[in-house]
């Protein structure tokens, strides 16, 4: 880390509609604050299932608060996140297993890809509500993210191998060992400790936080 900076890490997933909305507003916000913003890929239905975690639509009550506060929030910060009521069938109904993998072959080949690759994937998902799951979703995905396509094949035959599986693995299990739960999982590095925040809603306390002041939108 540069000196003086604090190391912010986000935790995420691109089935994740919040953390499409914490990525938008962190990536913005690593121009103006002094921090270093690692991005995390990192399986959300992994995070779900060994801290016991429910999806918010299992209450239906909390389903519909989150069609209208995820609205509210994506027209706030300008985030082109377009949610229908059919939006948690299709979070249900989708892995991201696949795509999170290749973002994480991505992260270890080519990092410079990383932000942008990401983006694509919830562009994909939660503005086109297209398909992210199926290799050729994937491919066309990493086409609009300014990949080749050597590079696109290249890492998606690395889907399958162990090292990328344990490389999903082990970022999974770092977000549960800092107490994340579900996604985003921000994790600030702040006077010798970890500071942990869920959710994109929490950005101002974590300014707050490292002494950063945060602007609203």
């Amino acid at each position: 880390a540069s000196m003086g900076r604090t190391l912010v890490e986000l935790f995420y997933d691109v089935i994740s509609p919040y953390s499409w909305l914490g990525f938008e507003v962190l990536c913005r916000y690593q121009h103006i604050w002094n921090i270093n913003l690692r991005l995390r890929p990192a399986f959300l239905g992994g995070i779900m299932q060994q801290t016991g975690n429910k999806p918010p639509a299992m209450l239906p009550k909390r389903g519909e608060y989150m069609l209208k506060d995820v609205k509210r929030m994506a027209n706030y910060y300008e985030v082109p996140l377009h949610m229908s009521g059919e939006a948690f069938q299709r979070i249900m109904g989708t892995s991201s297993l696949a795509a999170m993998r290749f973002i994480t072959a991505i992260d270890m080949t080519n990092p410079q890809y990383l932000e942008p690759l990401s983006r694509q994937f919830w562009m994909r998902f939660w503005s086109q509500h297209e398909d992210i799951s199926q290799p050729e979703s994937i491919l066309a995905v990493a086409q609009q993210a300014g990949l080749s396509a050597e590079l696109s094949q290249k890492a998606l035959e690395m889907i399958s191998t162990p090292t990328v599986k344990d490389r999903l693995k082990e970022t999974t299990a770092e977000a549960i060992k800092y107490g994340a739960f579900g996604m985003p999982a921000v994790v600030a590095h702040y006077n010798g400790e970890p500071h942990l925040f869920f959710g994109s809603d929490r950005l101002e306390l974590l300014g707050s936080v490292i002494g950063e002041y945060f602007i609203p939108s």
